[in-house]
């Protein structure tokens, strides 16, 4: 037989994960289309949050000082998230690749806040630069596990569905984050992306609770699934469905 339904998705939602967390957004509004309810309601709980945006964004879109502006939005947007830091790395966009050296940034990143969850997008987002942002942090978290102090790894949904097994509750964040989405106004003007979003939490709620409006969905590494890669472990959760 094939596995039932709750071997592969969550049928509730789950606690905030602990904090410091650290996000790393491959580009200025990844963060906020991604995980802003949670990041959001992380804030409202206490919970110190940090993000790091990894490139410059300077391909998405045609507006003139498109690196400046998106910046310009990101400030904006990490302040009313409740961000208690900002660190833009300006990696080319679309040209993110993988390095030692990024890897030891990241790992100095996270050493540096005493980071106790990472935030990383899901190993299925369409995005090259935003799977290189995964394999980047995955590559930096098993660093640290060799040395026996990791911090909790989490990936999070963009733009598609990822493997998730876990949901957090945002329907009372879902004003804010929409208002969090308004502000990235040289990206919304390329595709629809509020309402992409927006849809997309929506789906996450078809296992949940019906007083559960919109939910983000991550997955939550165990300390086993960080020994292999990241590639074979999406391949073991993919497995399951079948």
């Amino acid at each position: 037989m094939l596995n039932p339904e709750h071997k592969l998705i969550p049928f509730s939602t789950s606690a905030l994960p602990s904090g410091p967390w650290l996000v790393f957004a491959p580009h200025a509004d990844d963060e906020t289309y991604g995980m802003a309810g949670s990041l959001l309601k992380a804030s409202e709980s206490g919970l110190e949050t940090h993000l790091v945006v990894m490139t410059d964004g300077a391909l998405g879109g045609d507006a003139a000082n498109l690196v400046d502006l998106r910046s310009r939005e990101i400030q904006e947007a990490s302040k009313l998230l409740g961000a208690k830091s900002l660190d833009s790395w300006q990696q080319p966009d679309r040209g993110l690749e993988f390095s030692e050296e990024l890897v030891l940034r990241i790992i100095q990143k996270i050493e540096d806040l005493g980071a106790a969850s990472v935030f990383f997008p899901g190993p299925l987002e369409l995005h090259p630069d935003h799977r290189v942002a995964a394999l980047l942090v995955w590559a930096a978290i098993q660093n640290l596990s060799s040395r026996g102090a990791p911090p909790q790894a989490y990936s999070y949904e963009i733009g598609v569905q990822n493997p998730v097994n876990m949901f957090v509750d945002i329907t009372a964040q879902r004003p804010l984050k929409e208002k969090a989405m308004k502000i990235y106004a040289s990206q919304n003007g390329e595709n629809n992306y509020e309402e992409l979003v927006l849809s997309l939490d929506k789906g996450r709620t078809f296992t949940l609770p019906s007083n559960v409006s919109h939910a983000e969905g991550f997955y939550k590494y165990s300390a086993i699934e960080l020994a292999s890669s990241l590639k074979e472990v999406t391949h073991k959760i993919i497995d399951l469905y079948f």
